[in-house]
């Protein structure tokens, strides 16, 4: 893998600190990382790292940047608390659209671009997918699906609209995500004009992907992880 690198991207809030890892060679596509509801962590830019080492120049912007930009460990959830109180959808939506403008600079087309979210990153993910026609859309265990997150309306409603390509990763034994939701998401994906499939795995719980945490689930996270590099090689272009 090549260099890795932060860079301060302008907000009306002020300047969001992005984590950007690039590969050894000259890279046709790139992936946006949206970070869980811990910030971005060593475990989110070991992620883009992984990216980087698939080919992909990989960004994850600091979302939590009008609060900080804290580097939060997975002990303590009620230091997530206050940050993820202080999304907005307008905030998001800026933060994403800033992003997306970085890569374009850097000579990437929209075609060209995913973007794969873990937890609350998840449903940045999916409504991204929504607002931009990306090349393709990844969303682990993203919540708010049949009530909405961050001023945001349910994924369930959204969702015929998607304009992006996406790819929705669950865990059966996920508490804070009912498997009725997620095949609620899966019938309301359908009916979007781009392609999209949502796979579960039955043992998993939420945060499966994540090695750092207790809920990790090797073998899943292992069989999600491919499935995301070849959604990913599938749709897009480059």
């Amino acid at each position: 893998m090549g260099e890795t690198r932060t860079v301060d991207l302008p907000t009306a809030d002020g300047p969001m600190p992005v984590y950007e890892a690039r590969p050894d060679d000259t890279p046709r596509r790139a992936v946006v990382v949206a970070q869980e509801a811990f910030g971005v962590n060593d475990h989110i830019e070991d992620v883009a790292r992984r990216f980087a080492a698939e080919g992909y120049l990989a960004v994850a912007p600091a979302l939590f940047h009008r609060t900080d930009a804290p580097r939060l460990g997975y002990d303590d959830f009620a230091e997530a608390r206050p940050h993820l109180a202080a999304l907005t959808s307008r905030g998001i939506e800026e933060d994403v659209e800033q992003t997306l403008e970085h890569l374009r600079r850097l000579g990437f087309k929209d075609h060209a671009i995913g973007v794969v979210g873990f937890c609350m990153g998840g449903t940045v993910a999916f409504v991204t997918g929504v607002r931009h026609l990306l090349g393709a859309s990844v969303t682990f265990y993203g919540g708010g699906i049949a009530e909405g997150r961050f001023g945001e309306r349910a994924l369930v409603e959204q969702a015929p609209a998607l304009q992006t390509p996406w790819l929705g990763l669950y865990g059966d034994e996920d508490t804070g995500i009912p498997v009725d939701d997620v095949e609620a998401l899966r019938a309301a994906a359908a009916a979007a004009e781009v392609p999209t499939e949502v796979v579960r795995y039955p043992e998993a719980g939420h945060g499966f992907h994540c090695d750092a945490r207790a809920s990790f689930h090797p073998t899943s996270a292992r069989a999600a992880w491919a499935r995301t590099l070849a959604f990913l090689d599938e749709h897009l272009e480059g």
